[in-house]
């Protein structure tokens, strides 16, 4: 299912009017909650769900819908999902309540388990709004205002004369991320959060993202296709294949990396990272 421009500006008009109502809620007073698992969940998680929810039925009615915020749906019924939107109403809740901005609005298409388009919108970055989408075959793009240009990733460079960019989590699997970065090449690193560290590498500002520690489907793969789009990949971490979703019951990540391309050198760390800290789902 390839998505036209007119299906994709409304798309991301949408996902920009969701973003309003989260913004709205981010200025103001709001009420902490915390699910199961004891991962927070605000108002603005639900305003944006819903929000999100009923833009995908207007543009595709009666396609299916997996959100973070949406009621369990067994592998069952999901099995049978040809494609389906896959959605993270609100990347980085807890970004969202420390006030940094680091948060991210994410919607993937995804067709027989592979995200093919995808949009990641951060409402609350210092500068101005900014919104990447791609789409896999048609390239990757990062819009601010009315300014939009095409992105990629970047040739990896020779570490000897320009260190190499890493992405990381400031919040979760510290000892691993530490345990590959200490066997890589020159390097530097910067943490950030939610799905932006995908961006980066998409627009050729960073290299590699590792993340050996959980990670949902919904918070990787609209961001996934950006990468993708734009020339990259996002590898289980174990196997160097692509991330797939809805392949079984649980809609957990494994261990994975996000780079702009392969190279022996991190693949090396990142086998001795995994000796440390093996990740399954």
């Amino acid at each position: 299912m390839r998505l036209e421009p007119e299906a994709i500006e409304r798309l991301i008009a949408g996902v920009v009017a969701a973003g309003r109502e989260v913004m709205a809620i981010y200025r103001r007073a709001y009420a902490v909650e915390h699910k199961a698992d004891d991962s927070p969940l605000t108002e603005a998680d639900m305003a944006s769900h819903h929000a999100l929810l009923a833009l995908l039925e207007r543009e595709t009615p009666g396609m299916p819908v997996l959100s973070e915020e949406s009621d369990e749906i067994p592998f069952a019924t999901r099995r049978h999902w040809a494609r389906f939107w896959l959605v993270d109403p609100l990347d980085g809740t807890r970004e969202f309540i420390a006030g940094n901005g680091e948060f991210t609005l994410n919607v993937a298409l995804v067709e027989a388990g592979v995200p093919v388009f995808g949009i990641v919108y951060a409402p609350a970055l210092p500068e101005r709004p900014v919104t990447w989408w791609g789409q896999v075959g048609q390239g990757a793009f990062r819009r601010e205002g009315e300014r939009e240009r095409a992105i990629g990733v970047r040739e990896l460079p020779d570490p000897d004369r320009e260190p190499w960019q890493v992405a990381g989590s400031r919040r979760n699997g510290r000892e691993a991320f530490i345990a590959f970065c200490q066997a890589l090449p020159a390097h530097v690193t910067r943490d950030i959060g939610s799905s932006l560290k995908f961006c980066l590498i998409a627009e050729g500002k960073a290299d590699l993202y590792p993340r050996l520690a959980p990670t949902s489907e919904w918070d990787t793969a609209a961001a996934q296709a950006v990468v993708t789009a734009a020339g990259g990949q996002v590898l289980d971490a174990a196997t160097l294949q692509p991330l797939r979703c809805n392949q079984q019951e649980s809609l957990l990540n494994p261990g994975f990396i996000a780079c702009g391309q392969r190279d022996a050198r991190w693949q090396r760390a990142l086998a001795e990272a995994l000796k440390e800290t093996p990740t399954t789902r």
